[in-house]
């Protein structure tokens, strides 16, 4: 390790990557892996069979550039979104992640300013850096809530040419009231400010009625990012998409790389797209679960949020690490966010989520055992 670093040390890096790390959570060979809030069911066969077929066909014109612009898939991702958008308000790219980038790409850059409300989305800070636009920690309250007053002064107050609001948000799982988003829009159109709302694990939520994108009606600069890598189960094909006044995607497309959206990728996402009452079928037994979990780390005397989210996040644990570390040594894979006496679980199956709560019950009576002032 110390001769990797030093050998990247070595290169004619941007002084403002000295000494960063890259985004990773750890990847292990484990029997039940609850670390990356990936949606664990297995895909189902007949979605199998229609991705196989797909890129199957589309096989059949690899030698040739696929459709640039990809409208049918657009087309599907307007019908799916509803609202009444249509293609011309959709937008996809490889991931969500790439999705921010180029919107950071267009509207960030050298002198401009993105703000979040940390704790979020780790990415945020990273993306930021890579298009050379600074980034801005917003802050929440005690119990990581967020207010439309508090939003909106801060706000006002950094003036961020464009400002991410994560809801439900990573890591934490709420979801932000709507009021949040209009608060933080009004002000940031005395500035010109563009407002993103990352909407991940908007199908988990509570109230899906409650999404961002009912907002989007005559707000030209509000943006609404999703991903098909949780409730579609699609985190291996690296599909992000946003919806957006024309105007913006008309923009996006100044940045983006010539045939970014590979024909294979376009297949995948219609096949699941045209499937997507089979793969969304499992949306509401990870949402059982997550409330079973919510409900078994209460009766733990834990403190779990109120999650929208597939995955929980939780506090009132002594030895946050300690405790991540049992639950290794059992086969158990969860996340340590870095935030002290806080632990973040995915939501799996019935099976993982028994195996995640049984570990837990263990350690955490032996931790009460061992020191009764806490876990």
């Amino acid at each position: 390790m110390t001769d990797s670093l030093d050998a990247l040390n070595n290169l004619p890096l941007r002084d403002d990557l000295r000494g960063r790390s890259p985004y990773g959570a750890p990847m292990l060979e484990v029997p039940y892996a609850l670390n990356v809030n990936e949606n664990t069911h297995p895909m189902p066969t007949e979605v199998v069979e229609a991705v196989t077929e797909g890129v199957r066909e589309a096989a059949r014109s690899l030698n040739r550039y696929p459709d640039r612009d990809f409208t049918e898939l657009r087309s599907e991702l307007a019908a799916f979104v509803g609202h009444g958008l249509d293609q011309n308000n959709l937008w996809a790219a490889n991931g969500s992640n790439e999705i921010l980038q180029q919107i950071l790409q267009v509207f960030g850059g050298p002198g401009r300013r993105l703000m979040s409300f940390v704790p979020t989305y780790s990415m945020y800070p990273l993306l930021a850096s890579g298009t050379n636009t600074e980034f801005v920690a917003g802050e929440r309250a005690e119990d990581f809530s967020l207010s439309p007053e508090s939003a909106a002064r801060q706000v006002a107050d950094q003036q961020p040419a464009i400002t991410i609001l994560c809801s439900p948000n990573n890591p934490t799982g709420t979801a932000l009231d709507p009021e949040v988003v209009e608060a933080v829009y009004d002000a940031a159109t005395s500035f010109d400010g563009i407002v993103v709302v990352d909407e991940a694990y908007a199908e988990f939520a509570r109230d899906p009625d409650r999404t961002a994108l009912r907002l989007l009606p005559g707000r030209e600069r509000l943006i609404v990012s999703r991903t098909m890598s949780k409730a579609f189960a699609l985190a291996g094909a690296r599909i992000g998409y946003f919806a957006a006044a024309p105007a913006v995607v008309d923009a996006i497309k100044l940045v983006r790389l010539p045939y970014h959206l590979s024909a294979v990728t376009q297949a995948t996402a219609l096949a699941a797209l045209r499937h997507r009452g089979r793969l969304l079928a499992n949306v509401e037994d990870i949402k059982k679960q997550r409330d079973r979990i919510v409900e078994h780390l209460r009766d733990l005397g834990l403190s779990p949020a109120s999650s929208d989210s597939n995955f929980v996040f939780f506090g009132g644990v002594g030895d946050s690490h300690g405790l991540w570390q049992d639950l290794l040594e059992d086969g158990v894979l969860i996340r340590d966010v870095g935030i002290p006496g806080h632990l973040r679980v995915t939501a799996g199956t019935e099976e993982e989520t028994t195996a995640f709560l049984d570990s837990l019950d263990r350690h955490i009576e032996r931790r009460r055992d061992l020191d009764p002032a806490g876990t």
